[in-house]
């Protein structure tokens, strides 16, 4: 998976390589993240491209805060919604079509059955490892915070309703009837959505080249690992699983020194402080009126701004304020000087921010990030500016609010306390458990067979059956008993009544 979940993976490649671990990463010829030469792995490029290149990307990034910009009506919702399903279906079919090409090249399959492989370690947003893996017959590790279903404990833990709030909702675990009324019937669109755009593309392929009566489903279940990219520091508590290992913030590290032309703009600053900003890599060029509002903003704040941005230069830019390409932003935000993280909501940003202390002003655009930043400003560590609503004076107040109301950083300080309170760190945590599936070839002990039971069992819905079925019975049984005792009695008060008027 290309992206930012790349960055996520390439932090795990590099510590497996630095413990004398031999890595192949498969990738695709229009990656725009993973490279074909790295000193960390070896790369096999397959030969058709996988869709998910850069400017697609952008544009359906794009288009997508396009959609969110119109409101947030029921039906700006619902637009946004079959708008997702439809590119996902896309790109689904197209993943589809390169695992089928994938699995005819035999050359390419006997040599990489041949390399005798110890297990696949994969982001299960799309399902080309899961099913590689199957075909392969090697245990299976995720590196996962979504899979191509949703959220990834969805899939693998029991997730009441009741008190699980589904991503996009921004409900907190405290939920009130309608809300609860909501949760469901977005639980059910889910649902219908990965049926009918998702595994649809598979199921061919799954009984073509496993040869398996299975569904896609069972087959994400069926992992030995569960590496989850979450930290109940920041997320609300819910059920989880024995091998669900939860590695959130792992790609957290101590700031190192800054580049010398950034740490002078940065001691520029004085008593006031820096403030950066970055919407990630996926949404670089913001639209130029959006981008002009945010600019007239940091223009009249004291603070120095670095804003990594592409696009048209803002007519308005203050000259406080510096553009750039790239940001060290692991660095910038362990800098003392640094006083707030203008941030899009991404789960590294977020944890990043987490793990050195720094406030959060939010500004959601696309897929998690509204429901990662609600969860910030539930705990009190950030606000969150609406892309709708927002102009110049909501975007500086906002500012102005987090910079001067101290408990915003005091909240924040206390969940990167929290954060860095643990035995062990998350990377070498993540690392620990992958040598184990080596090791032992798999985790089997630690992965529940529930998902091969019917739907019917594991809601027990037979056994409620079968005990209403015997309570109605027994019920009838003792109506009827009742209901002949009355009849003799009856009979015999008939007689003895008979007997009496005879008399």
């Amino acid at each position: 998976m290309d992206g930012s979940h790349w960055v996520n993976m390439n932090v795990i490649i590099e510590a497996l390589h630095s413990r004398g671990h031999q890595i192949t990463v498969v990738r695709a010829p229009d990656s725009w993240y993973i490279k074909d030469t790295s000193p960390y792995y070896t790369s096999i490029t397959l030969e058709t491209e996988s869709g998910f290149d850069e400017d697609f990307t952008t544009d359906f990034a794009a288009k997508l805060l396009e959609l969110q910009r119109e409101g947030r009506s029921a039906w700006a919702r619902f637009k946004l919604e079959m708008e997702q399903l439809h590119i996902a279906s896309k790109l689904h079919e197209g993943t589809s079509k390169m695992l089928e090409l994938l699995f005819e090249n035999t050359n390419l399959m006997k040599m990489l059955q041949d390399a005798k492989y110890d297990l696949v370690l994969t982001d299960p947003v799309f399902p080309t490892g899961i099913i590689f893996a199957h075909y392969l017959r090697l245990p299976l590790v995720f590196n996962v915070r979504w899979t191509s279903f949703g959220e990834g404990h969805f899939s693998i833990a029991p997730s009441p309703l009741s008190y699980v709030p589904l991503p996009g909702t921004e409900f907190s675990d405290k939920m009130s009837f309608l809300q609860r009324v909501l949760n469901i019937l977005g639980y059910g669109f889910g649902k219908y959505g990965a049926a009918s755009h998702v595994s649809i593309h598979y199921d061919g392929i799954i009984r073509k080249y496993l040869q398996q009566d299975t569904d896609l489903e069972s087959l994400y279940q069926a992992a030995d690992l569960w590496l989850m990219r979450v930290d109940f520091v920041f997320e609300f508590p819910r059920p989880t699983m024995p091998n669900v290992i939860y590695m959130g913030g792992f790609q957290c590290k101590p700031a190192k020194p800054l580049p010398a032309d950034l740490e002078e703009f940065v001691q520029s600053s004085g008593e006031h402080g820096v403030i950066i900003m970055s919407l990630g890599t996926i949404v670089a060029k913001l639209p130029p009126d959006f981008a002009d509002e945010i600019a007239a903003a940091f223009a009249r704040i004291p603070q120095k701004v670095i804003w990594r941005h592409k696009g048209k230069r803002p007519a308005n830019l203050g000259n406080n304020t510096l553009l750039v390409d790239w940001m060290p932003q692991n660095d910038l935000l362990g800098h003392p000087k640094i006083k707030l993280f203008v941030a899009h909501g991404g789960t590294n940003g977020v944890q990043e921010a987490i793990y050195h202390g720094v406030p959060i002003l939010g500004v959601p655009l696309i897929f998690d990030q509204r429901d990662n930043l609600f969860k910030i400003e539930t705990k009190g560590a950030g606000k969150n500016i609406d892309i709708i609503t927002m102009d110049e004076e909501i975007f500086y107040q906002g500012i102005q609010e987090v910079l001067n109301e101290p408990s915003y950083r005091m909240n924040m300080q206390r969940l990167s306390r929290l954060h860095r309170d643990t035995p062990m760190k998350p990377l070498d945590n993540a690392l620990f458990w992958i040598e184990f599936v080596m090791r032992h070839k798999g985790a089997a002990h630690l992965r529940t067979e529930s998902y091969k039971l019917p739907w019917y069992s594991y809601h027990s819905v037979d056994v409620m059956l079968f005990l209403v079925t015997l309570a109605l019975l027994i019920l009838l049984c003792f109506g009827g008993l009742v209901w002949s005792c009355c009849r003799v009695c009856l009979k015999r008060k008939v007689k003895s009544d008979h007997k009496g008027k005879t008399d």
